[in-house]
């Protein structure tokens, strides 16, 4: 989503490294930039103005003037200043004194809000939590149906009623089998609308004083720019939110909502929607963002995903493999096949520091088709051959090129990134790395 920011932010930082000190007319002039910059991306202007005033201030200081290095300076006050538009720190979900803590999610049709309803359950699930989902929709067709299909897929009891009973006897029912089956955490699905409108409000506040939540979430889609801005400051106004949650943050909009919503509104980001997996649901750290934004990378959240995916004794073992020079093709997809479950390749390079330019160039849609095509060569090799590539001469690959549906040329390609990477690998394993690891990566 912040692609085309980050490309901009970083041109005009390197802009400012080739001066060396700094006037400040020089910072008067990247100040001007930035603010195109974050004009296009669609930020609010109220935040824009705020923003760079906060920067321009702390930018003239004789301590940034006179560094040796103040282009760096500056790139740490934006980053600072970033933050705190962001909403400073991590903002946690609030709970009851005795469970169940009961969420409320509210939002307008299109969204997100049902599937957002299951990957939160599933996050609390993977907390050791015990969720119970209410499917309390009752205005959308097939709205209750995507919820109990949602539940069984991802083993999380689903509470219903019929499509003709009123929201809040459903949830009233549903707080009582919460009691009866221990639920720590209840999230209750809510009517939407297409556009807000008086009854939808009237309705969600009859629903709020009834079950009492300890958070109302807003689930807001960030591709519709300054429009979920206005979304959610009316919602807060009229129902008074607790937090957000911003969906489709793995869109191509240029993210405007995302840097404006807490400011103007006040009310901080819980979580975001990365994706359409049930497991594309991150916790929201302002501070993990503005380095992203800033491509500095995000490596808190990439050993995070790292360790929900990768087992821990598999880990143990390939690191023998790597340190002892047997790394194999067997070896390389299990690798990737738990790359996988992590996420999209553009994403995971996005939260390497200094990679994001590698992910622009990435071809959007084309990675899990490579993937796919990859995994399709190593399953038509046989057991000698995935062990030891070495063997795999011009009929091998003919063969296993028939074999899974690709040409002798994908193969050779596989085989020579392969042995790219086991080269790369045996390196680090003793602490040396090539100066141009691009060019390692075959970019």
């Amino acid at each position: 989503m912040f692609e085309v920011l980050t490309q901009k932010l970083s041109k005009i930082f390197s802009g400012l490294s080739n001066k060396g000190r700094l006037s400040e007319k020089d910072i008067d002039e990247a100040l001007r930039q930035i603010r195109l910059a974050l004009l296009e991306a669609d930020v609010n202007f109220r935040v824009v103005k705020g923003f760079l005033a906060g920067v321009r201030e702390r930018a003239l200081t004789a301590q940034v003037l006179e560094s040796l290095t103040p282009a760096q300076q500056i790139i740490k006050i934006v980053n600072e200043e970033l933050v705190n538009v962001l909403g400073k720190e991590h903002s946690n979900l609030a709970t009851d004194g005795r469970p169940p803590s009961i969420i409320m999610l509210v939002g307008l049709q299109g969204s997100g809000k049902t599937t957002t309803a299951a990957k939160l359950a599933l996050h609390l699930k993977n907390m050791g939590q015990r969720p119970l989902l209410v499917a309390a929709d009752t205005r959308r067709p097939a709205a209750i149906d995507q919820l109990m299909m949602l539940g069984k897929q991802l083993d999380i009891p689903v509470s219903s009623g019929d499509a003709k009973a009123a929201p809040l006897t459903i949830c009233r029912h549903a707080l009582k089998q919460a009691q009866e089956t221990a639920a720590s955490w209840v999230i209750v699905d809510t009517q939407g609308r297409l556009h807000i409108d008086e009854a939808m409000m009237k309705e969600l506040v009859q629903l709020k004083e009834t079950v009492h939540p300890s958070e109302v979430l807003l689930v807001v889609d960030a591709m519709t720019g300054q429009d979920a801005v206005n979304t959610a400051e009316a919602f807060n106004k009229d129902v008074g939110l607790t937090g957000l949650i911003l969906t489709k943050m793995d869109g191509d909009a240029r993210g405007g909502a995302a840097l404006s919503i807490k400011f103007v509104t006040g009310v901080p980001v819980k979580f975001i929607g990365t994706g359409e997996k049930s497991s594309a649901l991150e916790p929201f750290y302002p501070d993990r963002l503005a380095s992203r934004i800033l491509g500095m990378g995000d490596v808190l959240t990439l050993i995070e995903k790292a360790e929900k995916t990768f087992d821990e004794q598999h880990a143990k073992q390939l690191e023998k493999k790597i340190r002892a020079a047997e790394f194999n093709l067997e070896d390389f997809l299990l690798q990737l096949r738990q790359i996988k479950k992590m996420g999209s390749l553009t994403q995971l390079v996005e939260l390497l520091p200094g990679f994001s330019k590698l992910a622009s160039g990435i071809p959007q849609g084309d990675e899990e088709d490579r993937m796919r095509k990859i995994e399709a060569i190593i399953l038509s090799m046989t057991l000698e051959e995935r062990r030891n590539p070495a063997i795999i001469g011009g009929s091998r690959r003919r063969r296993i090129a028939k074999g899974s549906g690709t040409t002798a040329g994908d193969v050779n390609q596989l085989l020579n990134q392969f042995y790219q990477m086991q080269k790369l690998a045996k390196m680090a394993s003793k602490g040396r790395l090539p100066k141009n690891l691009t060019g390692m990566l075959g970019r």
